[in-house]
């Protein structure tokens, strides 16, 4: 059965360190039912859109929305089905991870099958392909990727849906589990076309299916589509060792991939937090309140932390002048946001429930 190999390196624990401090932020938040459905609309739109541009997909991001909202689009009939297929793999995507049981081959062709729908004939989609095939470097033509022949595809990827079912693939932190995903089918490469969408989405149902679903927030084909560069260079760096997938170490390409989601999440938990804060105080004073990026700063850490002294502040700030601290917490004093506890440079400085 195959076993991946890797080791966790700092790389590796701090991306999932930040995993962690994003999801906790993001699952925990109190968000009106109106960002959260704003939050999961352009998830679902920013996934579709880089998804689909990453595989050479020429429609713009207005134009994904506008089919993804139903409105009628002047563009090539193919680039507008893809975007249709990859909303429908979305939603399979629900499906799938609420289901039952493990990890099966029949989810993947599920996936692959609505991934290539109306685009190749359909005896093609939701099979394994049955000819060798060869990834070639655009412009030169030269041969960069030649995956496993077609007669292994349906072993390989039954050989590693049991190692994912496995006692050992439980024991993997999910994300990582992702990751070895996201390389191993890519290697395998198991259909004629579509392997890239349908990889991604598999490797997305991993981390659905294991808790990780962090409200549907995140799209990772974003950070994959704006730096394609450092994708194909942490996937080569493992493929250049050659030999049975089975015997190459997956760190290189764990920290790369392992660092993107953490990206994603990072910059979703900031967005996050900022609507949270917003949130409250609106309920708190009645009415929107504009604050300064230092204000939400120092709410963030009072927030996070219940109280803080002058010190405190400084050292998330230290850029920052102590008169101009004073300056903004006065502010936030006079409004009502927080509150002291004391008068001395000792003094406390807590959020107002």
């Amino acid at each position: 059965m195959y076993s991946p190999k890797f080791i966790i390196t700092n790389s590796i624990l701090k991306s999932i360190g930040q995993v962690e401090a994003a999801k906790d932020v993001i699952e925990n938040a109190p968000l009106v039912p109106d960002y959260v459905k704003d939050f999961k609309s352009d998830a679902i739109v920013r996934t579709v859109y880089h998804g689909t541009q990453i595989e050479g997909n020429d429609l713009t991001l207005l134009q994904t929305k506008q089919v993804l909202e139903g409105e009628a689009v002047v563009a090539r009939d193919r680039d507008i089905q893809e975007v249709i297929n990859y909303r429908n793999v979305v939603t399979l995507l629900d499906e799938l991870a609420a289901k039952r049981g493990g990890y099966d081959v029949e989810s993947l062709l599920d996936i692959h099958k609505n991934t290539v729908d109306k685009i190749v004939e359909p005896a093609r989609a939701g099979v394994f392909r049955t000819t060798q095939v060869v990834i070639k470097e655009q412009g030169t033509g030269k041969v960069i990727f030649t995956p496993p022949p077609a007669v292994e595809v349906p072993y390989l990827i039954a050989d590693f849906m049991n190692w994912l079912n496995s006692q050992e693939a439980i024991d993997v932190h999910p994300v990582i589990k992702a990751g070895i995903t996201h390389y191993v089918m890519v290697t395998i490469h198991p259909f004629i076309e579509g392997n890239g969408r349908t990889v991604r989405a598999f490797s997305t149902l991993v981390m659905l299916k294991e808790g990780y679903d962090i409200k549907r927030f995140f799209a990772l084909e974003e950070h994959l589509d704006r730096d394609l560069a450092a994708y194909y260079t942490a996937f080569f760096k493992v493929d250049s060792q050659g030999g049975e997938i089975s015997t190459r170490d997956l760190t290189a390409w764990l920290e790369y991939f392992i660092g993107l989601v953490a990206i994603e999440l990072t910059k979703i938990k900031d967005k996050v937090r900022q609507l949270s804060v917003d949130s409250r105080m609106r309920v708190k004073i009645g009415e929107q309140v504009a604050l300064s990026a230092r204000q939400m700063k120092l709410i963030e850490y009072l927030s996070d932390h219940g109280k803080a002294i002058m010190k405190d502040l400084k050292d998330i700030m230290p850029m920052i002048s102590e008169d101009t601290i004073l300056r903004d917490l006065k502010d936030l004093l006079n409004k009502n946001i927080i509150g002291k506890e004391g008068s001395t440079k000792a003094a406390r400085y807590v959020l107002k429930h």
